[in-house]
């Protein structure tokens, strides 16, 4: 196997982005994002070629779309980008496709969606607040006080692998199972997790093994509220295949996991890097939503998703051909100065944030979205009755990813009140 870092050269992330032509600029390097460096990258794209052709990457030719406005004509255009056949930079496995239904097409998407999204419909999120409360409560209450510790393991791993496994009613004593196999089905062979295609497979088919023994289980009881359940009971997926079952719990557990995960993350990261606006919180804590919302934006917990061009067509003044892979860049949009008053400032009441794209837009928007609000609305509000400071210690790692935008270490120390 090619030596995965011959082929993205991490020092090419520490290059200054205008000093390349512009048609070698590769923003899909998952090393600009594990080293933060991505900014400057999509900057340039936005105001130099927002829709950019990039001819030679890891991942094969594609366009990026950098600006706000166009990533929201591609993501709500259904009918001239398709989401099929996936919604990542990363072409699926030619032997192991994966079908899920976020990566189809009306009607199918439609027809399956619908089966799934009760589960974080306003009734099921009355029922979770205090279960996530509780939850929340009991992880901060045990965090050592005046410790450095890793944040993301101890508290945004621990509280959305809890939250996950309620999803699914899967075995709470296994959850970790779970962010396990999150993090392998967005993980490219060679960066630390898995060593090849084939050790992801390999994986991914455990997974699938042990979710088929729960299938067996709810497919003979009445239907629950539970996800594997509305799986097994609806009418639209009753009858998929194996490999379209695994694919649309690899949906749910990423869409579950990654996102929550890292905004939790980042809020503590934003605010320790922004005294100013961390006191306003404690003041006002009834702009703990708007600060979500505006944590979301600022790190864009999914850095793109992908669309193909089903005909000829034109965007930004570029010729898009039949085909053709289009990315729109969450991450970039988000921090676009057209759409945005201090786009790269944390501002915790930023009067329009929930316009923000990182739930997406169309008929794929996040379904999740409202409950991952209310697990970091709760989260703030239950730290803001213990702590009077959360203090970085160290050096933020960053996921060495493309479309995973997150955190793999944040040490904290916590200050009780």
């Amino acid at each position: 196997m090619t030596d995965v870092f011959d082929i993205f050269r991490p020092e090419q992330a520490q290059q200054d982005p205008y000093s390349l032509p512009l048609d070698q600029l590769d923003v899909a390097n998952p090393f600009l994002f594990a080293q933060g460096a991505e900014g400057p990258w999509f900057k340039r794209l936005r105001d130099e070629a927002p829709v950019h052709y990039c001819h030679n990457s890891f991942f094969g030719p594609y366009w990026s779309v950098t600006r706000y406005q166009d990533i929201m004509q591609v993501d709500t255009s259904h009918d001239i980008y398709s989401s099929e056949p996936a919604i990542t930079i990363r072409d699926p496995i030619e032997d192991f496709p994966l079908p899920m239904f976020i990566a189809m097409d009306r009607p199918r998407h439609d027809a399956q969606r619908k089966v799934v999204a009760p589960a974080t419909g306003p009734e099921n999120l009355r029922n979770f607040e205090p279960i996530i409360r509780q939850r929340t409560a009991d992880v901060l209450d045990h965090l050592p006080a005046g410790e450095t510790f890793n944040w993301v393991e101890s508290v945004s791993i621990e509280l959305t692998t809890r939250m996950l496994a309620t999803l699914f009613d899967f075995p709470f004593e296994e959850r970790s199972l779970l962010t396990y196999w999150s993090d392998v089905a967005t993980a490219i062979p060679g960066l630390g997790l898995i060593d090849s295609e084939e050790h992801q497979q390999q994986i991914m088919l455990q997974c699938l093994e042990y979710f088929t023994g729960l299938w067996n289980e709810r497919v003979t009881a009445p239907p629950g509220n539970d996800l594997i359940s509305m799986l097994a009971h609806g009418e639209a997926t009753r009858d998929m295949s194996p490999i379209e079952y695994l694919g649309n719990l690899v949906l749910l557990i990423v869409g579950g996991n990654d996102t929550t995960r890292n905004t939790m993350s980042a809020s503590v990261l934003a605010l320790h890097n922004n005294p100013d606006q961390f006191a306003r919180l404690v003041a006002e804590p009834v702009l703990i939503p708007s600060m979500v919302a505006e944590t979301v934006r600022w790190q864009t917990p999914l850095a793109h998703m992908r669309r193909t061009a089903k005909v000829d067509t034109e965007l930004g003044g570029q010729q898009i051909r039949a085909g053709d892979k289009v990315i729109m860049w969450y991450v970039s949009g988000n921090r676009d100065e057209r759409a945005f008053d201090r786009p790269d400032d944390y501002l915790i009441d930023r009067h329009d944030v929930r316009k923000h794209l990182a739930f997406g837009f169309g008929i794929h928007r996040c379904m999740g979205n409202r409950l991952a609000e209310l697990q970091l609305r709760v989260l703030w509000e239950e730290i803001l009755k213990r702590f009077r400071r959360i203090e970085v210690v160290g050096e933020a790692e960053r996921t060495p990813s493309s479309f995973v935008h997150g955190y793999t270490r944040l040490p904290v120390v916590v200050h009780p009140l």
